[in-house]
């Protein structure tokens, strides 16, 4: 039997190189189908498939579903949680360089020319999102409304519910196979659920506005179809527009910084727990972010192959992954509004999504675009 010891230094070790998000699918499988023969091919390719179907980053996702076929729920926790460990600490120590030097002339020349390079990075994220996902005149018209609703300013996941909804009536060939009874085995599925409410309500009598944090992260991942970059939009609707707890280049600044760690960009939730509630909140929004994806992944885990049929889920996805696409353009826009452009981060721009459109590293583009606003925006 392989134990928790193994799956969790296995996970750790790929979790301090995991640039590159769903990139890192290539290197999990290498690691657990190809080497530890953990899972053969098949059984590997479900799990990225569901992966791929249900909310959360992918990657962490493909992650823990290999740590939950091998050794069940402790050994999904063990490889979700190593994978994501690396990214959670170093986005750590950043966030709280972040808090001490932002108001140094330096570093405020750095992050400006670093909010360009988002801008590139969520442009690129869109075209990439939506080029394998916008299939067809319905997928199209989804998008374009999703796109014109947040424009709108309508709440977020309001939207993402009538996307689901209008994808039932519009989408109407997605499967003919015969829908099969969903049995689910509940047992650490409860014994889970129970750590998760138990936490809650520690928080609601220690500290309602870590309770209201944890509550909001739990929410963007629970409606975050479509990968890590699908958090960013919510993030910024909940904490940027509805609440107002940060502003919207601090917010910038914590997607760059998301950027040169390994792991999913949805770390950026340690960044936007840090600055408003120093460690505690980094922890607590970090943790926050990530358990309903795991808990809709072990649900789903045994019934991957079932659920992959159900017409309702198939239409569903299509609508949801199209309502995306819109809102990945609107995030677009919405960052680009935030920039002063000039000459110089036009040209940055351009050449950052050149670079990204051409697969170029994601970290070497930030390290260059970082070390050019140092000489040139200074």
């Amino acid at each position: 039997m392989i134990s928790i010891t193994e799956i969790f230094i296995s996970f750790l070790k790929l979790g301090f190189t995991a640039f590159g998000g769903p990139a890192m699918i290539v290197y999990i499988k290498e690691m657990a189908v190809t080497k530890k023969k953990w899972l053969d091919k098949e059984n590997f390719q479900e799990g990225v498939a569901l992966a791929q179907a249900i909310p959360g980053a992918t990657a962490m996702q493909v992650a823990g579903y290999v740590g939950l076929k091998t050794r069940g729920i402790i050994g999904g926790l063990a490889s979700f949680t190593a994978f994501g460990f690396p990214a959670f600490l170093l986005m750590l120590v950043l966030s709280f360089l972040y808090s001490k030097t932002h108001s140094i002339p330096e570093v405020i020349s750095l992050f400006t020319g670093l909010q360009v390079i988002v801008v590139a990075i969520v442009a690129n994220a869109f075209l990439s999102f939506a080029k394998p996902v916008i299939k067809s005149t319905g997928e199209i018209a989804v998008a374009i409304l999703s796109f014109i609703l947040f424009m709108f300013k309508l709440n977020p996941f309001l939207i993402i519910i009538a996307c689901f909804i209008i994808a039932q009536i519009i989408f109407r060939d997605s499967t003919t196979k015969k829908e099969q009874a969903l049995k689910i085995n509940l047992y650490g599925i409860g014994i889970l659920l129970v750590f998760i409410f138990a936490g809650l309500f520690f928080l609601y009598f220690i500290d309602r506005n870590l309770l209201t944090l944890a509550l909001i992260m739990m929410k963007i991942d629970f409606f975050a179809f479509g990968g890590g970059y699908a958090s960013l939009p919510l993030m910024l609707h909940e904490f940027v527009e509805n609440f107002k707890w940060i502003d919207e280049k601090t917010f910038m600044d914590g997607i760059a910084l998301g950027q040169i760690t390994p792991g999913p960009i949805v770390i950026t939730s340690t960044f936007v727990g840090y600055i408003l509630y120093g460690f505690s909140g980094a922890v607590v929004a970090t943790v926050a972010i990530f358990t309903p994806s795991f808990i809709i992944l072990a649900s789903l885990t045994e019934l991957s192959r079932k659920i992959r049929h159900s017409r309702v889920f198939l239409r569903g996805k299509r609508g949801l992954l199209a309502s995306f696409s819109g809102l990945l353009l609107f995030a677009t826009v919405k960052f680009s509004s935030a920039v002063s452009w000039d000459l110089i981060k036009l040209c940055m721009v351009l050449i950052s999504f050149y670079a990204l459109v051409r697969r170029v590293n994601i970290l070497y583009i930030v390290i260059a675009g970082a070390l050019f606003s140092l000489y040139a925006m200074h």
